[in-house]
C-alpha cells in the first residue's frame, strides 16, 4: 500500500519534502518578507474590494493591518463554488482567520486572506452544490456554466439568481432564519460581476467579521504585481516543471504517489486564448504552443505586458506565484493540496522564495441534534457512518437483537477450530498443512463475506422501519460524498441560524472532527 503524504505531514515524518513541519510555527513566525511593498498590496486590494462592493469598515481596517512594514498574510482558497460550494470552502476560510488571530501580534499583524480561484476553469468543480432541508430533503441545484472558461470571465445571469432564490424559497427551514440567508445571497448576486465575484461576496460576508480579506487573482491591479513572477517563467519556462517532476521520482522512489506529473514540453502556464478557453502551454524549446496556436516568447511577453490577467500560474506554479503578491507566513491547505506541495519546495527558489508554512485546514463534520442522538444510540462516530453505513448499523442492531451469528467472536471460535484442525491434520500428514491452511483462509473469508451480508440485510431491514440509514446518509454521506466534501454550508445556516457559525468560529486553528449543532 502506497503511503499517504497527508498522515505522514501531520506527524512531522516529510522533511524531506516539504520545508516546515506543522509544528515549525515558530520558525514561520520568525521568517520575514521585508522585499515586499505592502501599501501597494493593500491599495491593490483595496482597488479590489471597492469593485466588489466589500469595502466596508472591517475590510478598511484589515488592509489597514496588512500595510504594517512587518505584517504577514496567512493565506488559504478554494474554487469558486455555488453559494460557497461544499462547506470545506467556508471551513478553510474559518481556518486561516483562527490561525492569523492566533499569531497575530501589534508588532508583527497577521492578517487572513482568502485567495477566490477565479483563473481556473473547472466549471464541472463549481456549477454545483447540495442542501439538505428540515424534511430530509436533498436540494441539488446545477447551473449551466460554460466549459473551458475561468471562472472570473463568466458573468453572473439574471437567470441563476431566479434558480438560485427559487431553491431557497422552497426549501423548508425555520422562516427567521431562511430570511437571514436570502437576505445574504441576495447582497451577493445584486451586486452583479461575475460568477467569482458572487462567491467572493459571499464568503466575505461570512467570513469578514472574523478578519478575512477576500482576493481575486483576475483583478488588474493585483495581476499586474504577479506578472514579474510570470515573466521569469516565460524565460525558462521548464524548469519549474522538470523540478516538479524530479520530485515526484523522489516521491515514488519513496513509496509515495505523486498528485502532480508535468509531461515533456509541459509547461506551468495557461493562457487564455481569443475563443476565451483556458489551454495549457507547452514549449518544445523553440516556440510556445497550445492545441490551437503558436507563440514566440516575444508575443505572450508582449500579451502580458498588455493583460496580465490572460497569463495564469497552473497548479504547480500557482502556490508560489501567490507567494510573490504576499507576505505568506502559512499556507491553509487540505490533503490534496498537501501532496502537491511536497513535489513543489524547489519551485519557490525559482521566484526568489522560499516554501511557507503548510497549515493542515479545519475540517468538521456537523451534527443536527438528530443525527447526534442517533450516533449515540448506534454507540458510532460520523467518521465511522461514513466509512461504512451499513456496517454500523448492522452492527448496532444485531447488539439489540442479540444476533450472535454476526459477533466477531462467533468468527474468532471458527478461526480457533479451523487453525487447530489445519494443526491436526498436519500432525497426521504434513503434505496436507498447505492445503488445509488454504481450505481453513477460504473458508473464513467466506463466513466473514456471510456475516458481512447478515449486517446489511439487518441495517436494511432497519432501515425499511424507521429510515435511519438513509437518514444518516443524507447527512453523512450526502449523494455517496463525505459531508464536508458535499453539503453545503448554508444548509446549516438555514435550519440553525448563526449558531454554527459561532461554532466554527470558536474552533482550535487546527480542529478536525465532529461538531454538535445545539
Amino acid at each position: 500500500m502506497a503511503r499517504n503524504v497527508a498522515a505522514e505531514y501531520r506527524r512531522g515524518e516529510l522533511g524531506d519534502f516539504i520545508r516546515l513541519s506543522p509544528h515549525d510555527v515558530a520558525q514561520a513566525q520568525a521568517e520575514t518578507r521585508p522585499d515586499l511593498d505592502r501599501e501597494a498590496l493593500a491599495e491593490a486590494l483595496w482597488a479590489y474590494h471597492q469593485s466588489l462592493g466589500t469595502l466596508d469598515t472591517q475590510t478598511e481596517a484589515l488592509l489597514h493591518k496588512l500595510a504594517h512594514p512587518a505584517s504577514r498574510v496567512v493565506v488559504t482558497g478554494q474554487q469558486a463554488g455555488l453559494l460557497t460550494g461544499p462547506a470545506y470552502s467556508v471551513h478553510k476560510g474559518a481556518g486561516a482567520a483562527l490561525l492569523a488571530r492566533q499569531l497575530d501580534t501589534p508588532d508583527a499583524p497577521v492578517v487572513a486572506v482568502y485567495w477566490v480561484a477565479s483563473q481556473d476553469h473547472d466549471a464541472a468543480e463549481v456549477a454545483s452544490t447540495t442542501l439538505l432541508d428540515m424534511n430530509e430533503e436533498l436540494h441539488r441545484l446545477t447551473l449551466d456554466l460554460p466549459a473551458g472558461v475561468p471562472i472570473g470571465r463568466v458573468p453572473w445571469r439574471e437567470e441563476w439568481s431566479a434558480e438560485v432564490l427559487a431553491l431557497l424559497d422552497r426549501f423548508d427551514a425555520p422562516a427567521e432564519y431562511r430570511a437571514a440567508v436570502l437576505e445574504r445571497v441576495k447582497r451577493a448576486v445584486q451586486g452583479g460581476g461575475s460568477y467569482a465575484d458572487v462567491f467572493a461576496r459571499l464568503i466575505h460576508g461570512l467570513l469578514a467579521p472574523a478578519g478575512v480579506l477576500v482576493l481575486d487573482p483576475m483583478h488588474p491591479a493585483l495581476a499586474r504585481r504577479m506578472a514579474p513572477a510570470l515573466e521569469r517563467e516565460l524565460r525558462d519556462p521548464l524548469e519549474s516543471s522538470e523540478r516538479i517532476e524530479a520530485a515526484a521520482e523522489r516521491l515514488s522512489r519513496a513509496g509515495f504517489v505523486p498528485q502532480l506529473r508535468r509531461p515533456a514540453e509541459a509547461t506551468n502556464l495557461f493562457i487564455e486564448e481569443k475563443d476565451g478557453q483556458r489551454r495549457l502551454l507547452k514549449f518544445d524549446g523553440q516556440v510556445f504552443k497550445t492545441e490551437t496556436a503558436r507563440y514566440s516568447r516575444a508575443e505572450l511577453l508582449a500579451r502580458l505586458e498588455a493583460d496580465p490577467t490572460r497569463l495564469t500560474p497552473a497548479a504547480g506554479l500557482r502556490p508560489a506565484v501567490q507567494d510573490t503578491l504576499l507576505p505568506t507566513l502559512a499556507f491553509v491547505v487540505g490533503p490534496g493540496e498537501i501532496a502537491y506541495g511536497a513535489e513543489l519546495k524547489e519551485v519557490y527558489p525559482l521566484h526568489g522564495l522560499q516554501q511557507p508554512l503548510l497549515w493542515p485546514r479545519l475540517s468538521v463534520t456537523w451534527l443536527e441534534p438528530n443525527v447526534a442522538r442517533l450516533l449515540r444510540r448506534l454507540d458510532a462516530t460520523a467518521a465511522e457512518v461514513q466509512a461504512d453505513p451499513e456496517g454500523v448499523l448492522g452492527r448496532a442492531i444485531a447488539r439489540e437483537h442479540s444476533a450472535a451469528a454476526t459477533a466477531q467472536n462467533r468468527l474468532s471460535d471458527v478461526q480457533r477450530q479451523l487453525s487447530a484442525l489445519t494443526a491436526e491434520l498436519a500432525a497426521l500428514d504434513p503434505t496436507l498443512q498447505k492445503a488445509a491452511a488454504r481450505t481453513a483462509e477460504r473458508t473464513e473469508r467466506r463466513l466473514a463475506h456471510l456475516q458481512r451480508l447478515a449486517l446489511v440485510a439487518l441495517a436494511r431491514a432497519e432501515d425499511e422501519r424507521g429510515g435511519q440509514l438513509t437518514r444518516l446518509k443524507k447527512h453523512l454521506l450526502p449523494n455517496g460524498v463525505p459531508q464536508e466534501r458535499e453539503m453545503n454550508f448554508l444548509t446549516y445556516l438555514l435550519k440553525h441560524g448563526e449558531t454554527p457559525l459561532r461554532q466554527l468560529l470558536a474552533l482550535e486553528a487546527g480542529f478536525a472532527g465532529e461538531v454538535e449543532i445545539p
